[in-house]
C-alpha cells in the first residue's frame, strides 16, 4: 500500500484539487507554494466539460456558479469601437447543455482552497530546492531550511515547474513556445463597461480585450505574436514598458487601458507555451496539470484539465500498491486525451490572433456566421466535448471497505 504522506508543490488549480481528492481517499497531503499568499492576478477562463462535472461531485458547483458570469456575447470591434464581428455565447451553452460558465481563474483557485480549510496543511512562501529519492520515499529540502520526508511528491507548480526542473532537468527540453505573449490584469472604476460581454479589438498580430466584472471591476487581456519567447518573468517596470510599446498605437481604448495597467495592483504576464513530456513521473515524483501537459492559454480548458488530472491521479494512488504503478496508470489513462487537447490548441492558434488584416476580416465573417444553424457546430467541432470516461474511484473504496467489514464479521470470534 502506498504511504499516506504526500507533498504537493503548487497552489493554483491542480494542487488544491489533488489535495481535495487525496483527503477523500484518506491521504495526508501537504501543500506548499512559493508565493506568500493566494494569487489574485490572472485571466478569465471558460469552464465546462468534465472539470465542471467534477466540481459538482466535490460539492463546489454552487460556489463556482456564484463566482462565474453568464457572458452573453463575444463582441469584436474596430478601432472606432464599432461592432464588426462576434456571436451570442448561447452557441456554447447549447453545445454544453447549459453546463458552462466564465469566471476568473483566481476565483476558482480560491474556491478549491476554501474546500481544504482546516483539513490539509498549507504552507506559503516556500518551495523545494532539492529532491532526494530513496527506497522509502523522497527527502525534500526547502528554501526556508526545512528538510522533510514524504512518501510521494507531486509537482503541480505550473508551466515553469520547479519540481519538473529538479527531477527531469531544464525546461527547454519540454516547453513548446507557441509564438504569443499575454498579459492580464484587473482594475476598479474603468469607465467603459459592457455587462456580460467580452469585448475585443484586434490588429494584425495583437489583440486587446476586456470583460466587466462585479463590484465595478474590469478584467483585461492583452496578447501579441512574438517571434522570440523572451523571459518567463518580468518586473513591473519592464512589463508596463512592453505593454505601452506593443499596444500604444492600437486605437480603440488602448490609451485608457494602458493607463489602467499602470495603476493595476498586479499584472500577470507570460509567454504562451505548451509542455510536452514522454514521461510524467520518475520514481516517487510525478507531475500534474500544466507542469506535465500544459495545453496553453489558447486551449481555454487548462483549469478543467488540471482538475481532471487531479481526480485521476488521486484515484490511482488510492488503488495502487506502489507509486510507480499508480503514476503509470494515471499517465496511460490521460495522455491520449491530453495530447488531443494540446493538438487542438495548436490548431486554434492561427485563428486566435490573425497575422493580417485579411485574416482578421475572415475571422470576423466566420464569427458573424456562427448565428446560422450548423455553422457554430462546424466551427467548434468537438472542442466542447470531453471524450474520456472517468472511473468512480470512491465507489471502489466503499466496496473495498464493505468487503473488509464482511470478512471481519464472518471471521470466528
Amino acid at each position: 500500500m502506498i504511504g499516506r504522506s504526500i507533498l504537493i508543490v503548487g497552489s493554483g488549480i491542480a494542487g488544491p484539487a489533488l489535495a481535495y481528492w487525496l483527503l477523500e481517499h484518506g491521504f495526508q497531503p501537504t501543500l506548499v507554494e512559493r508565493a506568500p499568499q493566494l494569487r489574485r492576478e490572472g485571466y478569465a477562463i471558460d469552464f465546462w466539460g468534465l472539470g465542471y462535472d467534477l466540481t459538482e461531485r466535490m460539492g463546489l458547483l454552487p460556489q463556482v456558479l456564484a463566482a462565474g458570469y453568464t457572458v452573453r456575447e463575444l463582441r469584436l470591434v474596430n478601432r472606432r469601437g464599432r461592432r464588426v464581428g462576434g456571436f451570442d455565447v448561447d452557441v456554447f451553452r447549447g453545445a454544453t447543455q447549459g453546463r458552462f460558465t466564465t469566471l476568473p481563474r483566481a476565483a476558482l483557485s480560491a474556491i478549491l482552497h476554501d474546500s481544504l480549510r482546516d483539513r490539509a496543511s498549507v504552507r506559503w512562501s516556500t518551495t523545494p530546492i532539492e529532491l532526494e529519492q530513496r527506497a522509502d520515499g523522497v527527502t525534500v529540502s526547502f528554501d526556508d531550511g526545512r528538510i522533510e520526508r514524504y512518501d510521494c511528491v507531486i509537482g503541480a507548480d505550473g508551466v515553469h515547474s520547479t519540481v519538473r526542473e529538479l527531477t527531469f532537468g531544464d525546461a527547454e527540453s519540454f516547453e513548446r513556445y507557441l509564438g504569443f505573449r499575454v498579459a492580464a490584469f484587473e482594475v476598479s472604476g474603468y469607465r467603459r463597461r459592457d455587462e456580460l460581454a467580452y469585448v475585443s479589438h484586434a490588429d494584425p498580430g495583437r489583440q486587446i480585450a476586456r470583460l466587466a466584472l462585479r463590484d465595478d471591476r474590469t478584467m483585461f487581456l492583452l496578447s501579441a505574436r512574438e517571434a522570440e519567447p523572451g523571459p518567463a518573468h518580468w518586473d513591473r517596470r519592464a512589463t508596463c514598458d512592453y505593454l505601452h510599446a506593443r499596444f500604444g498605437d492600437m486605437g480603440w481604448e488602448a490609451t485608457d487601458i494602458l493607463s489602467a495597467a499602470d495603476a493595476a495592483a498586479d499584472i500577470y504576464i507570460d509567454r504562451v507555451s505548451q509542455i510536452r513530456m514522454r514521461r510524467w513521473s520518475q520514481g516517487n515524483v510525478a507531475l500534474l496539470g500544466d507542469a506535465a501537459y500544459a495545453p496553453s492559454l489558447l486551449a481555454g480548458q487548462g483549469s478543467a484539465l488540471a482538475i481532471i488530472g487531479a481526480y485521476v491521479l488521486a484515484g490511482e494512488l488510492a488503488r495502487g500498491v506502489s507509486p510507480e504503478g499508480a503514476f503509470d496508470r494515471y499517465q496511460t489513462k490521460l495522455q491520449p486525451f491530453m495530447n488531443a487537447k494540446q493538438d487542438a490548441a495548436v490548431k486554434f492558434a492561427s485563428s486566435f490572433m490573425p497575422k493580417s488584416r485579411l485574416g482578421i476580416s475572415l475571422r470576423n465573417f466566420v464569427t458573424r456566421a456562427m448565428a446560422l444553424p450548423g455553422v457554430a457546430k462546424l466551427a467548434m467541432g468537438d472542442s466542447l466535448t470531453d471524450k474520456l470516461d472517468l472511473h468512480d474511484y470512491l465507489h471502489d473504496a466503499r466496496e473495498s471497505r464493505q468487503r473488509g467489514e464482511a470478512h471481519l464479521s464472518a471471521s470466528p470470534q
